[in-house]
């Protein structure tokens, strides 16, 4: 059974930095994507940011060259430093997992494991 468990939330100011984190554990698949999504409520969860077994990166447009995600493979641990945050970045993140191939990376249902979430909170 895949775990994910979230930490490194927390409150900045706008244009602060925050650093999560995604410790992994369960997956022996050789194969994977995992990916931060966040979620504020009334609305669904939106892509923020995936990598895949060969480190291939993808970001939403809205946190292009302000957010970078990263995975120490030795750790199991997924990263995701945020810079330069703004209000609008406020939600809870969540980390998810899907072993095997994936159409679309920012569609949450094609994701099988997610964590707990963590919150982030920019206030202006």
């Amino acid at each position: 059974q895949v775990q994910l468990v979230e930490s490194g939330g927390g409150s900045v100011q706008s244009g602060g930095s925050l650093r999560l984190s995604c410790a992994a554990s369960g997956y022996t698949d050789s194969s994977y994507y995992i990916a931060w999504f966040l979620h504020v409520p009334a609305k669904e969860r939106d892509g923020v940011a995936s990598i895949d077994t060969d480190g291939s990166t993808t970001y939403a447009n809205s946190v292009k060259c302000r957010f970078t995600i990263s995975q120490d493979s030795a750790k199991n641990t997924l990263y995701l430093q945020m810079n330069s945050l703004k209000p609008e970045d406020t939600a809870m993140y969540y980390c998810a997992a899907r072993l095997g191939w994936i159409a679309k990376w920012d569609a949450s249902y094609e994701y099988d494991y997610w964590g707990q979430g963590t919150q982030v909170t920019v206030s202006s």
